[in-house]
């Protein structure tokens, strides 16, 4: 066994610890994907209150938020299996609220450009901000018309993991890379369900 997959295992084995714990006190899986939002605006916050003196101490606190957030992420949908109490509004709530989370920590970025003045990176999370939402809208719109649209490889969770590894490494400089990245991907990800939409529904009959 190499020492990834003995990784992977454990914390595989830690996560249905987890996941069992949380069926055990009955909690609702909405309040769960509730409280994960609610953590994210505190990560947000610490983004927020950065200023050009503290920024790599308050960008690792906010690191240190997400991934607790994180947890909850994966955790609800677990929890709301384990306990068979899975629905079409809950999976409705999860992805209204997976937007909210990933705006907020981008408004928050957006707060520490603005306050030391670093327009040109203002606009660029504004346009991270927006093209992440739209990987997920071209998503769930393809999808209405033509069932799977999941091409593409800058999804939520590789969002997130490009912006922890920001916060966490801020120290070197790394955010601002991770954000020119995130633009790239994010529009070359919208591109290519928008081209790959066009393929699919091209021989369909106009609606209405």
């Amino acid at each position: 066994m190499t020492w990834t997959s003995a990784f992977g295992r454990t914390c595989g084995w830690l996560l249905d610890r987890i996941v069992r714990g949380l069926a055990l006190t009955r909690i609702s899986p909405n309040a769960l994907t509730f409280i994960g939002l609610v953590i994210n605006i505190v990560a947000a916050f610490f983004f927020g209150h950065a200023n050009a003196a503290n920024a790599d101490r308050m960008f690792l606190i906010a690191g240190m938020v997400i991934f607790g957030a994180g947890i909850f992420d994966m955790v609800d949908g677990r929890v709301a299996r384990r306990t068979n109490t899975v629905t079409v509004f809950g999976a409705f709530f999860d992805s209204v609220i997976d937007r909210y989370s990933d705006s907020v920590l981008f408004f928050g970025l957006l707060v520490y450009y603005g306050r030391i003045n670093r327009f040109r990176y203002v606009v660029l999370v504004a346009f991270v901000m927006v093209t992440s939402l739209m990987v997920s809208y071209t998503r769930a719109r393809a999808e209405a018309l033509i069932g799977q649209c999941k091409v593409g490889f800058m999804e939520r969770p590789e969002r997130i993991v490009l912006i922890l590894l920001g916060a966490l490494f801020n120290h070197w400089g790394v955010m601002a890379p991770v954000l020119w990245v995130l633009a790239a991907l994010s529009t070359i990800t919208v591109a290519h369900r928008i081209v790959f939409t066009y393929q699919n529904t091209k021989h369909l009959a106009p609606l209405g």
